[in-house]
């Protein structure tokens, strides 16, 4: 199949930061992207919250983790998505997606085994956030700088 109808144009979404959101020794970006909104419902941010403090690993530093990481807040059109995303020995990232339906924000749960990654949007701040570790904390020729990390932020309409 060389082309295949579009449910609607594919518009541009908000992606903004909301909060450095720490808990439990974590130190997490959180992103919001909306469908035809400004930012995620407070309901939603408010289950993303709750999941942060569920979902990331216990404790926040060790194992090779350093208790930074990031997350996405998508209000989509039909679904909501979560992602938490941690960086841990050195160069990778632990990726965990939720789902849960739109008219009930705080049902998300785990679909990471079923092979949902993230959408175009999603990916929009899944590549900042590789572009900015790499640049701060791998090739930093002053060594890691996780603060500088931590403050480097992505926002716009995508």
């Amino acid at each position: 199949m060389d082309t295949f109808e579009m449910s609607e144009p594919c518009e541009t979404r908000p992606i903004r930061f909301l909060e450095l959101l720490e808990f439990d020794g974590w130190r997490v970006k959180v992103y919001g992207i909306a469908y035809g909104r400004d930012e995620p419902r407070p309901e939603l941010l408010a289950a993303a919250r709750d999941l942060a403090r569920r979902a990331f690993p216990v404790p926040a530093n060790g194992g090779g983790r350093y208790g930074v990481g990031y997350m996405g807040v998508h209000d989509g059109r039909g679904v909501n998505f979560v992602f938490t995303d941690w960086w841990q020995d050195e160069n990778e990232l632990h990726h965990y997606v939720f789902i849960s339906p739109h008219a009930d924000p705080a049902a998300l749960e785990e679909v990471t085994a079923t092979g949902v990654c993230a959408c175009i949007w999603d990916l929009k701040v899944m590549g900042f956030e590789r572009d900015a570790w790499v640049r701060h904390v791998l090739r930093n020729p002053s060594g890691p700088d996780i603060a500088a990390y931590l403050a480097t932020r992505l926002e716009g309409d995508f």
